[in-house]
């Protein structure tokens, strides 16, 4: 089953926090558009940065290729392996503009397609809301004391996982 992304846009002006509608599920995984259509597909998410990177890429890697001779066959893989890349990390650039802007990881779901994971990322995150304490808690924070070590320490003492050799278990 294929694994989503969910994130968080930051909110609007004047907003606390940001609408749930917003919210965008990233499928992990090969995008086989991505893969046959590389330059549309970039473009159709508008991945600007990805778009100049392939386009430069793509135009350096055929004069390369035209400069040291190589045949069609060679060219045609050499296409093949850049668009194979582009259809492995689709998701990957997605998510590296969405960081870019701000938007905020909130985790991964696991559905069929895009609708069942939005059933059950937004079920579970209303069950953890309504878990969470209306007021917050104002307990002291918990002050840690630095342990005393009375005395030295004996040769019985194991430190670790693991007794000293030829001692009985």
């Amino acid at each position: 089953m294929p694994t989503y992304t969910v994130h968080q846009p930051p909110p609007r002006q004047g907003e606390a926090a940001s609408a749930p509608e917003r919210f965008v599920f990233v499928r992990d995984g090969f995008h086989f558009w991505a893969f046959v259509l590389a330059p549309f597909w970039l473009l159709r998410y508008r991945l600007w940065l990805a778009f100049a990177i392939y386009l430069a890429v793509s135009i350096l890697l055929g004069i390369g290729l035209l400069l040291i001779g190589a045949g069609s066959t060679v060219q045609f893989l050499a296409g093949t392996l850049v668009a194979l890349l582009i259809g492995f990390e689709a998701a990957t650039f997605r998510r590296a503009k969405l960081t870019r802007r701000g938007w905020k990881m909130l985790g991964f779901v696991i559905g069929e397609d895009t609708e069942t994971a939005e059933q059950r990322f937004f079920a579970e995150w209303a069950k953890r809301a309504d878990k969470v304490p209306a007021t917050p808690s104002t307990a002291p924070e918990p002050r840690y004391a630095v342990p005393l070590r009375r005395g030295t320490p004996s040769p019985s003492d194991v430190i670790g996982l693991f007794p000293e050799p030829g001692s009985g278990r």
